[in-house]
């Protein structure tokens, strides 16, 4: 098994098609193919099942996707060791967050890293939260910058940054008043990001703990900017994080409504492999990370509130 018959394999675990993962590890179709036949000629088993739908993982798969991972893992971890020991260890760190993240949260400190370190390389790589787990398990980005799940993996380091409470929004010519409880809720139309978000997540959870349906959604969006701006037209409601309405702080056509229920918060964490040798980069990065990056909000950063 080769490393990059690994990596074919866990894009495919992580797309469920051939297409989109042939195309994140840059191969043809056709080649990805001829990578997993291989590997599963060298392992005496089938991989995946073909559907119409895509590709499906099979019990040999799945049992193989944690070894992959830790494969890869410490094939990265040996490569840096011993480019550190020989004194030519690349000086850079990769880092993987959420758009709104990036955005709001992260823009300003990472100018000021990179001003006081100018020898050292940042990438900076924007996806959604499952994406960015994968590519922290196969090593393609050194540090992740997301909310967190309450997801448990031993191979995983996790510091908590901040708690980033979420703020219910309506359209400004709404004419939306204050809901009284979730059950008024019920029935409104919401614009939301899909399963599988913390956003999301929060959002659905609010509602099953109060014994609930979740109010329609009548549209999704991958970006919590195009969902204020379909929020602004009028179109529903809109649960998002607090960070994310800053820029629209002086925009009459967004109005900030009170939750009715428990404070919706998310835990902003950064997390990173645990390693033998932590490169010397990524160690001033995480060290700087949590002394420079606090919950601040400007106090003119604030919508309009409905009255």
């Amino acid at each position: 098994m080769t490393p990059r018959q690994l990596k074919t394999f866990l894009a495919v675990i992580h797309h469920g098609n051939l297409t989109r993962a042939a195309a994140e590890v840059n191969l043809a179709q056709s080649s990805l193919s001829d990578q997993i036949q291989a590997l599963e000629e060298e392992l005496g088993a089938e991989l995946f099942l073909r559907s119409r739908q895509g590709v499906i993982p099979t019990p040999a798969a799945a049992a193989l996707k944690a070894y992959a991972e830790e494969i890869l893992a410490l094939n990265s971890e040996a490569k840096d060791a011993v480019r550190s020991a020989a004194g030519n260890a690349e000086q850079s760190v990769i880092l993987g967050t959420l758009e709104t993240i990036a955005t709001e949260r992260l823009a300003h400190w990472l100018s000021l890293f990179g001003r006081q370190n100018p020898g050292l390389a940042l990438k900076l790589k924007v996806g959604g939260s499952s994406e960015l787990h994968a590519q922290l398990q196969h090593g393609s980005i050194d540090v992740a910058f997301t909310f967190d799940r309450g997801q448990q993996n031993e191979r995983f380091a996790t510091r908590r940054i901040s708690s980033e409470p979420l703020v219910l929004i309506a359209g400004g010519n709404s004419q939306a008043q204050p809901p009284a409880s979730l059950l008024a809720l019920r029935t409104a139309p919401f614009i939301a990001t899909a399963a599988g978000c913390i956003y999301r997540h929060l959002f659905d959870t609010a509602f099953a703990e109060a014994g609930l349906n979740a109010p329609a959604i009548v549209a999704e969006a991958d970006s919590v900017a195009t969902i204020i701006r379909l929020v602004a037209s009028g179109a529903g409601y809109g649960l998002v994080p607090c960070l994310a309405v800053g820029a629209s702080a002086s925009r009459d056509d967004v109005v900030e409504l009170p939750w009715p229920g428990q404070p919706l918060a998310a835990s902003l964490v950064m997390m990173w492999r645990r390693r033998r040798v932590q490169p010397p980069a990524l160690t001033l990065l995480l060290q700087s990370a949590s002394e420079e990056l606090s919950p601040v909000r400007p106090a003119d950063a604030r919508l309009r509130h409905a009255e």
